[in-house]
């Protein structure tokens, strides 16, 4: 009989949880689950540390880490990003002070080929440069940073450069 009563409690509590569920926005969701899996991969990594397993607390950590977002990039997209930035800086594309706003020297094409993360050695289409642009736009758009609107027209100069060389 207490068997009976106890499912009963759970199943009811079930449907209350999975009715709450279907009211909350997906935005809320998919924040209290990353909260969540951050908190708990935390968790899990301070006990391995504790506990002396090291080499298990380092996966854990990179994990919990590209859960984070920092306005609205992962840790992932951001060391990409940065990349990208270095890679530009090295051309003499890019710097941080602002006098340096209207830098119209053009791209050379190995440069185009690494800004855009393309293997200059190997036969590229041009749904392969299309791929390479759209995935580095979407991290740097100006809708989504007003500060990267210079790294933004930098890639589109790219990517009409790669285009047009492998026409």
């Amino acid at each position: 009989m207490n068997i009976a009563i106890y499912t009963l409690v759970i199943l009811t509590i079930f449907y209350l949880l999975l009715k709450k569920f279907t009211t909350v926005s997906t935005n809320k969701i998919s924040k209290s689950v990353r909260i969540v899996l951050i908190i708990g991969l935390f968790i899990l990594a301070v006990l391995f540390a504790i506990g002396g397993k090291f080499l298990l607390t380092l996966p854990l950590t990179f994990v919990s880490l590209a859960l984070l977002k920092l306005k609205g990039l992962s840790i992932f997209q951001l060391i990409s990003l940065f990349r990208l930035i270095q890679t530009l800086r090295r051309s003499g594309r890019f710097s941080f002070n602002k006098s340096n706003l209207n830098n119209s020297s053009s791209i050379s094409v190995s440069e185009a080929y690494k800004i855009l993360n393309l293997d200059t050695g190997k036969k590229i289409t041009k749904e392969d440069v299309n791929a390479a642009y759209i995935k580095i736009q979407k991290k740097i758009h100006p809708d989504i940073s007003p500060e990267t609107s210079r790294l933004s027209s930098i890639v589109n100069e790219a990517k009409d450069i790669v285009l047009n060389d492998i026409s």
